[in-house]
């Protein structure tokens, strides 16, 4: 195994030791205080998203062996978890369930089921991913246009965080567009 392998593992041993982790700190806060409510179905929920999420890097990383596809794919998961965990747990758009936080979910199929299509090919993925970025921003723009989510919510946080899934999803992009511009994958 190369010095590039040995780095990968580290990474795979790292990540599921942090999605260990993730689980069992609320089990254990549940013990020590009453502030932490996750019921079986948020750990269940929660072991789904990270395992899920796990496993798809795992086909990702013996799906190529260069650079540039494993970062994208990693930097994909990575933005997609955040955004299902994020907006699941408290909304992107204010609290609960409404339209805008509903659409995000929408985002992370647009995403998901673009690269399906593209069979996990660089450079389908790439365009599925740019796709993603837009389909971010317009529902941030309907979001704002149609005044979804609570009115006291600053218009400025939400396209910060908006921003930071859209440069997410380039980013990823780019890098599958690199992977697929040296044809490695």
């Amino acid at each position: 195994m190369n010095g590039n392998e040995r780095f990968w593992g580290r990474l795979r041993l790292v990540g599921w030791s942090l999605a260990a982790l993730i689980l069992l700190l609320p089990l254990i806060a549940r013990s020590f205080t009453d502030e932490v409510h996750w019921s079986p179905g948020d750990f269940l929920a929660a072991g789904l998203l990270l395992g899920g999420t796990g496993l798809l890097f795992e086909l990702a990383l013996r799906r190529s062996r260069d650079d540039a596809f494993r970062w994208g794919a990693l930097v994909a998961l990575a933005a997609g978890l955040l955004l299902a965990w994020s907006n699941a747990a408290v909304g992107i758009v204010g609290a609960g369930a409404n339209t805008a936080n509903a659409l995000y979910f929408a985002v992370l199929a647009i995403g998901l089921s673009g690269c399906w299509v593209a069979g996990f090919q660089a450079k389908g993925m790439s365009m599925a991913l740019f796709a993603t970025a837009v389909a971010q921003a317009l529902v941030t723009g309907l979001a704002v246009l149609f005044n979804w989510g609570r009115s006291a919510d600053p218009i400025a946080s939400l396209l910060g965080i908006n921003a930071f899934f859209v440069a997410l999803w380039i980013g990823a992009a780019l890098l599958f567009r690199r992977s697929a511009e040296r044809g490695a994958h």
